[in-house]
């Protein structure tokens, strides 16, 4: 036996209620029923969804930071390269074609890491296709 309740409703609900239940095979239980079960689970849901909002945050938050850790990593890289092959050209003073060379050097070396990666290469971890073990 299902158990009985009593509600109250305004009336513009109440003829819309009847005017779905006037159609063969549909009674007002069930629209009712119907109602609530699609409240009860949309509730669950927004519940989730407002979880998964927080950790989402969070996460967005974190890659920020990783992506500014890695931005000054690669300007520290890039200035360390330019600075060694700055310093280790062919002469032991910089001067302008010392510093030419070094350049040149530099170039090649942006080249050389701009090819790579399109390439899908990489100097450090696992290439492409391959697993990390």
């Amino acid at each position: 036996m299902k158990p009985r309740h009593n509600i109250y409703i305004d009336e513009e609900t109440s003829a819309e209620l009847e005017a779905l239940a006037a159609r063969p095979g549909v009674s007002k239980s069930a629209i009712i029923t119907d109602a609530i079960r699609h409240y009860i689970r949309h509730r669950g849901a927004h519940a989730l969804d407002e979880a998964l909002r927080i950790r989402l945050d969070r996460l967005t938050r974190e890659n920020n930071l990783i992506r500014r850790d890695i931005d000054v990593l690669t300007e520290s890289l890039a200035f360390f390269v330019r600075l060694y092959l700055t310093f280790n050209a062919h002469t032991p003073i910089p001067d302008k074609a010392t510093q030419a060379v070094a350049q040149e050097r530099y170039q090649k070396f942006v080249e050389q890491v701009g090819r790579q990666i399109a390439g899908g290469k990489r100097s450090l971890g696992p290439r492409d296709g391959e697993e990390i073990p």
